[in-house]
């Protein structure tokens, strides 16, 4: 994980460490940007005629057991403001990019109920190349639809827009675990790296860090120290702890989702939980698995889980504010109390920490679109569409939308007609396109495309799918039923 770097001043007295320092080290650690570095005017006083940078003054800060407010200075480098604050990918072409897709690593034990471990570890790998500025690495969602399938991965590689694959196999029994993985050029299919590991279980974070640095290493990319420190934190030491939390992961991000699944994810969360307190993501886990039940109504209260929700990703952040996916969390949370403030600050965060993380950008750009920027939706939204090639038809739905709330009708139409095509069940889009072509005067068409929607969903209801949607203005919002209007079917 990504270090927050504070300044140290404490007094020894050859046994402990103490001293009002310590706390005031503590604190700023928590004010600092991801990769930044915050100190105290003292420090400030001391090094800024000494060290070439940005000294930004934050103001004077009340921090928790220090008896004094603090002024409080942030370091940082024009280069880092760039890399940290945008959260975009590198330029599509760019020479020193390389879009690299991993697959789903094999379970060889023998025991599907196993399967979580192996995902696990895929999951966590695809996790740390994505902190890497000069990688694209394509989602997971994309990648695990080849999960079981025989493999050519020039043929993958292609389909994904990837230079380069990784994949691999694990083989756990008992307290041992071998690991093996392939770096695999996506047109030729030659090996660029190859290794095995043979390891007690609790070397398996050791393992995952290798593979990932033997990865840079062959596609001979540079990191900066706030990458290094990224992929290094494992999060927790307990193996007990990680295998629930693994556990947990899968079960959420499978492609089951019903209340057994809540119930199930959330039991391996809390027994994650209470092996290590302080380990940070099975609260974002927890946070998560309440987020949906509240938005599918799984279990008996789900009315009251948003709140838990809240309480549990403050708590994940506050263990670990470095965590990308925690922050994503965070930012669902704003989506469904339409906060949206914390929606866009949230997301930011996500993405300065994790710049391929198209679930972020996809959510970055919603916040855009439903508080009346829908141009600036756009480039987010068509950029999770390249990180998580498969899923597309997910995001088409939103890209469409941005282009209808910019009053651009008739490319939303396209767009909405192209996802039709491809996911032919839909009645949302079709609600859409049926209000676009209103705007574009083809009554006909649009009352066409309103009978499929009917024989679809015969109980769909226009106003109450208009306001389910986060619109911040509402004027963005009435262009949906004007257009319906147009053609006469809404009141």
């Amino acid at each position: 994980m990504m270090p927050r770097w504070c300044e140290f001043r404490a007094v020894d007295d050859g046994e402990d460490i103490h001293g009002e320092g310590v706390n005031i080290a503590a604190r700023l650690e928590g004010l600092a940007e991801p990769g930044g570095i915050c100190i105290s005017a003292m420090v400030n006083e001391s090094i800024r005629n000494r060290i070439d940078a940005n000294y930004e003054d934050m103001g004077e800060k009340t921090v928790k057991h220090v008896s004094a407010p603090v002024r409080v200075y942030r370091i940082t480098s024009s280069s880092d403001a760039a890399s940290t604050e945008t959260g975009d990918l590198p330029p599509e072409g760019s020479a020193d990019t390389r879009t690299i897709a991993v697959l789903p690593f094999t379970n060889m034990s023998g025991d599907e109920e196993q399967e979580y471990f192996s995902d696990g570890i895929t999951e966590d790998i695809i996790t740390d190349l994505s902190k890497i500025s000069g990688l694209v690495v394509i989602a997971r969602n994309s990648t695990f639809v080849y999960k079981g399938k025989a493999v050519n991965i020039p043929d993958i590689c292609k389909d994904l827009g990837a230079t380069v694959a990784v994949e691999g196999s694990v083989r756990k029994s008992g307290n041992r675990v071998r690991v093996t993985a392939q770096l695999i050029d996506g047109s030729g299919g030659g090996h660029l790296w190859a290794e095995r590991y043979d390891r007690e279980l609790d070397d398996i974070f050791e393992v995952q860090d290798d593979v990932t640095q033997r990865i840079v290493e062959a596609l001979k990319l540079t990191l900066s120290p706030a990458e290094i420190s990224l992929i290094a934190d494992g999060g927790t030491t307990d193996v007990g702890a990680h295998d629930f939390f693994l556990k947990g992961r899968g079960l959420l991000l499978g492609q089951k989702k019903d209340r057994l699944m809540f119930e199930q994810s959330t039991g391996y969360f809390r027994s994650a939980i209470t092996l290590d307190r302080n380990y940070a993501e099975p609260f974002a886990g927890l946070a998560m698995a309440y987020v949906l039940d509240h938005q599918n109504r799984w279990s008996d209260a789900p009315e009251t889980f948003l709140d838990q929700a809240d309480r549990l990703i403050g708590q994940s952040i506050d263990l670990d504010g470095k965590d990308p996916y925690a922050h994503y969390v965070d930012a669902l949370v704003g989506v469904f109390t339409k906060i949206y403030k914390r929606w866009a600050e949230a997301a930011v965060r996500a993405l300065a920490l994790n710049s391929n993380f198209a679930l972020a950008l996809n959510t970055r750009g919603l916040v855009h679109l439903y508080s009346g920027a829908p141009g600036e939706a756009i480039p987010d939204i068509e950029r999770a569409m390249r990180l998580d090639p498969v899923m597309q038809q997910q995001y088409m739905h939103f890209l469409g939308s941005a282009y209808f709330v910019a009053g651009d009708y008739a490319k939303a139409a396209a767009i909405f007609k192209d996802r039709i095509q491809i996911n032919p069940e839909t009645d949302l889009t079709r609600a859409f396109l049926a209000s676009a072509l209103g705007h574009l005067n083809e009554p006909e068409e649009a009352r066409r495309i309103w009978a499929e929607l009917m024989d679809i969903n015969p109980e769909y209801s226009a106003e109450a799918h208009i306001g389910r949607l986060p619109f911040q203005d509402p004027k963005d919002a009435d262009r949906f039923l004007e257009g319906l209007l147009k053609t006469s079917l809404a009141a």
